[in-house]
Parts: structure tokens; C-alpha cells; sequence
């Protein structure tokens, strides 16, 4: 094997398998593995990746749901010097082809309870539940021997939610991902004595870069989950196997919501980290009301950035409950005006980014990562103000501030308004075309209990001023979102517009 600088993906599990070889890495449903046997089984399976013919910077898409087999099989590609492509387990139809031919995948490793969704003539290899599979065939392969990646090499697509537009593969290397797990580790506090419960998607990025491959690095026992299910979090909890726990905050919601709430013993619960879409104040309080000594993260970034940008960590929440935090370590940060030049502290605008951790552009699409990428900086797309103590607070995304009678409205803070009424279980402000007010400020609400239009916008008037009060009140069921959590806020305006 050729030697190399050892920044690699793969490289964070060589170095921990080395130093505590005995350890349990990972635990998945009736399985375990010590970091000696990951390491193992990774090497083993990067080969026979190879032998399926395929060669280094070839990409290779992940369509499957959480497993053990997901996480060998993305370092495995990494090992591989192989492009990994992760793709919502929930995408079916021109969504799913998008990604799979946009990428030019040349294997897409498969559950088998997903392939058929995928178009005829698309190569797959089973990741795991068949004789034939990833997991089963690792276990009689030799171990990897070939030459190891570069940091400079890319290592996954990280395809864009899509909230707005078209998915956009951020090209990820090695280096940027490595940058950005000493960030995490640094910011999170994560360290080996931790016991983390991974219930999110692993195709997701901050489920996987933000803690799992962290943890991995400071050489915690994971314990890997199939979903967020609130019976099997409350159970690992009680039992003592999971004291740290990351979840977007549609899952802190449905905590929260649940009748065990009150009376499970959580109390084993040390770090609860929150992110990938903003927590609205009203239920962060609501939480720390019932776990005082909880110990609170704000994680905040985008996929382009690895995804962690910045942290407000548990002791500076007073004060600032709706603050992002300040920059992790690797990442640096301006609030600018269109023309890109900075705006005095307090005063909104695009926040920007410069850092190793930032993706190299987006897989072939040269305009829209020279539209992006601008004099040196990324141009994130959200609306942010940053304090005179370097704190940032997202006031919102550029295309979703509602221009109301010629008014600029931030949807967050009508949305933070609304939250305090105990009839409203969740809800998302969005703009709809009007011919008086340009875009009506309009609340689409998920009741809680018997609660009525009228009702909701004099609540609203008593927290705001009435500019930006709603002038429409939509009760639905659900609110859609993508897998990560993030409200699809385009969807509501396509579906709300002229009814």
C-alpha cells in the first residue's frame, strides 16, 4: 500500500481501530462490531466494490435505508478512492433518476426492498438482507490493498434538499470532511465516553458528518437506529445505552407532543443537539423546561459546508435562545449586503462563508457554482444578522422573506409568534401573490385541539406589529418536508397559490 497523509474519510476509522481495537464501534439492531472489526470488514468490502470493475473517482450511489451495511459501504467507497452518493431512501420516480443519472452513478448499492423503484438498466449491487449483497460477500473478500485516496480527492455527493430548486451535488474531498469532523468534535464537545444514538438517515448529512463519523473519530460506541422511533429512544435512554442524541426539530416536537413525555425516567440524557432546520424558541423552552440540567446544541450550516458552519453551545443559550451560535473552528463568516460588501453588526443580510470545509462547487453544473461561489466566498443564500460578540441569528432564507405591501416580513419571526398559542402544534409562514399586498402574509397551521382563523391572527397581533401579522390563516393535517426536516415551503406556495 502506498503511504499517504492519512486525511482521509477512511483514515478516521484506521486511526481509532488502531488505538482501541477492542472497543464497540457500532451496534445495529442484533449486531456488534469493535473498531478492529469495522476497520476489517471496510478493507474487505472496498474490494470487492473493486471487483465489480469499478475504478477510483467512479461514483457510487447508496439508495438504501440505516444500517450497519450504509456506513461500511460509504467507507468502503472511500477506502475505494470510489465518489459516494447518497440518496433519500423516500425518492422514487424522475426524482430518484435525477440523482442516479445527474451523478452518472456507475453501481447504485441497494436494499433490496428499494431496487425496484430504480429505472431499468441501472447496475445495483445489494447492500445488505441477500446472500449476494455487500455485507455478506465483505466477509470472504481479502482486505484492500491498492493505493489510498488523496485528500484533495473527492469522496461524496452530497446532493442539495432541493427546497427551492433541482437537487445540486456539492462535491465533497476527503480534506473538507476531515475539516469539518475536528470542527464538530470540537464544538460538540463529543468525546469517547459519550454513548450517541444515530436515528436519522445516514444519507443525510448531518446525521453522518456532524456526529457519526465524528464519534467515530474520538472512538464512542454508536448505536445506529432505523428511524427516530420515540418508544426505542425513550427505552435506550431508560436503559442507559444512549445519553446524546441529535434530531431536527420536528422529531424534538414529536418528543415533546408524546403522553410519556412527563413520566419516562430521561434524566440519563446528557447532550440533546438540534439542527437542520431553525427550532422555534416556544419549543426550545418548552424542552428546557422539562430537562433542566440537558445540555443544549444549535447546529447550524448546509450540505456545501459539510454541514456544520456554526454552534450556540449550552452555556450561551440565555439571552440568545434564537441565535445559530458563533463559527466552529474551521469556518469563517460575514454578513454582506447584494453587492457583497459587509453590513454594520444588527443589521440583516446573505451570511457568507470561507473554508476548508467548503465543497469544491457543484457536480457539473459550472454556473450555478460560479453563481455561488463569488470574490472567494460562498454565498449561503440565508438572511442572517450577526451581533457585536460574533453571535449570528437567522432571521430566514432570502427567497422565503415575504414582501408584504412593499415591507420585507422574516416568516421565522411570525412563525415564533404563532408557536406561542397552545393551539398551534406547528406551522409555516409563507407569501402568497396578492394584488394589494404584493405577498399575503399567510400561516399554514397543524391544530392542536379546536382553534379558528380569526383567533390565531389576533394572537398573532398582540406579538407583532400588524404588517406582519397574518392576513390568512390555512389549517392542514401535515406540513410536507423533506427527510431531513426542513418545512418545503416552495410546496405550500405551489399548492396555496390562487386557492
Amino acid at each position: 500500500m502506498t503511504p499517504g497523509h492519512g486525511s482521509t474519510v477512511d483514515g478516521v476509522l484506521r486511526r481509532s481501530a488502531r488505538r482501541t481495537p477492542a472497543r464497540v464501534a457500532v451496534e445495529y439492531r442484533d449486531r456488534s462490531w469493535t473498531y478492529e472489526e469495522l476497520d476489517a470488514a471496510v478493507s474487505r468490502a472496498a474490494t470487492v466494490l473493486l471487483g465489480e470493475g469499478l475504478a477510483p473517482g467512479d461514483r457510487v450511489g447508496a439508495y438504501a435505508h440505516n444500517s450497519d451495511a450504509y456506513l461500511i459501504a460509504f467507507l468502503a467507497c472511500a477506502r475505494a478512492g470510489l465518489v459516494h452518493v447518497p440518496v433519500n431512501q423516500n425518492l422514487t420516480g424522475d426524482d430518484l433518476a435525477y440523482i442516479v443519472g445527474q451523478s452518472g452513478a456507475s453501481l447504485v448499492l441497494a436494499d433490496p426492498d428499494l431496487a425496484a423503484q430504480l429505472a431499468d438498466g441501472v447496475r445495483t449491487l445489494p447492500l445488505r438482507d441477500a446472500d449476494d449483497s455487500l455485507l455478506a460477500r465483505q466477509e470472504a473478500a481479502a482486505a484492500h490493498d491498492g493505493p489510498e485516496p488523496r485528500g484533495e480527492d473527492l469522496v461524496q455527493l452530497l446532493y442539495t434538499s432541493g427546497t427551492t430548486a433541482l437537487p445540486k451535488g456539492a462535491m465533497m474531498t476527503h480534506r473538507a470532511l476531515v475539516h469539518e469532523y475536528l470542527s464538530a468534535i470540537t464544538a460538540l464537545d463529543l468525546s469517547a465516553g459519550d454513548r450517541p444514538v444515530h436515528s436519522l438517515p445516514l444519507y443525510h448529512s448531518a446525521q453522518m458528518h456532524v456526529f457519526l463519523l465524528p464519534y467515530l473519530a474520538v472512538g464512542a460506541t454508536n448505536v445506529i437506529l432505523d428511524a427516530p422511533d420515540g418508544d426505542q429512544l425513550f427505552d435506550l435512554i431508560e436503559a442507559g445505552r444512549a445519553d446524546s442524541l441529535f434530531a431536527p426539530p420536528t422529531v424534538w416536537i414529536g418528543l415533546s407532543d408524546r403522553p410519556d413525555f412527563a413520566t419516562r425516567d430521561l434524566d440519563g440524557l446528557r447532550k440533546a443537539y438540534y439542527g437542520a432546520s431553525i427550532m422555534p424558541v416556544p419549543v426550545l423552552e418548552r424542552l428546557r423546561e422539562r430537562w433542566p440540567k440537558l445540555a443544549f446544541y444549535n447546529c447550524f450550516g448546509q450540505s456545501e459546508i459539510g454541514p456544520l458552519a456554526t454552534v450556540l453551545a449550552p452555556d450561551e443559550h440565555k439571552g440568545r435562545m434564537d441565535s445559530c451560535g458563533r463559527t466552529v473552528l474551521f469556518v469563517d463568516a460575514r454578513v454582506v449586503d447584494e453587492d457583497g460588501k459587509d453590513v454594520p453588526d444588527g443589521t440583516p443580510g446573505e451570511i457568507v462563508y470561507r473554508s476548508p470545509q467548503l465543497c469544491e462547487g457543484y457536480w457539473d453544473k459550472p454556473e450555478e457554482t460560479q453563481e455561488t461561489f463569488r470574490d472567494g466566498w460562498f454565498h449561503s443564500g440565508d438572511l442572517a444578522v450577526r451581533d457585536a460578540h460574533g453571535y449570528f441569528t437567522i432571521v430566514d432564507r432570502v427567497k422565503d422573506v415575504i414582501n408584504s405591501g412593499g415591507v420585507l416580513v422574516a416568516s421565522r419571526q411570525v412563525e415564533d409568534a404563532l408557536y406561542t398559542h397552545e393551539g398551534v402544534a406547528e406551522v409555516a409562514v409563507v407569501g402568497l401573490p396578492d394584488e394589494r399586498w404584493i405577498e399575503a402574509v399567510t400561516a399554514v397551521v397543524v391544530p392542536r385541539g379546536e382553534i379558528t382563523e380569526a383567533e390565531l391572527i389576533d394572537h398573532a397581533r398582540e406579538k407583532l406589529a400588524h404588517f406582519k401579522a397574518p392576513k390568512r390563516v390555512v389549517f392542514v393535517d401535515e406540513l410536507p418536508r423533506n427527510a431531513s426536516g426542513k418545512i418545503l415551503k416552495r410546496e405550500l406556495r405551489d399548492r396555496f397559490t390562487g386557492s
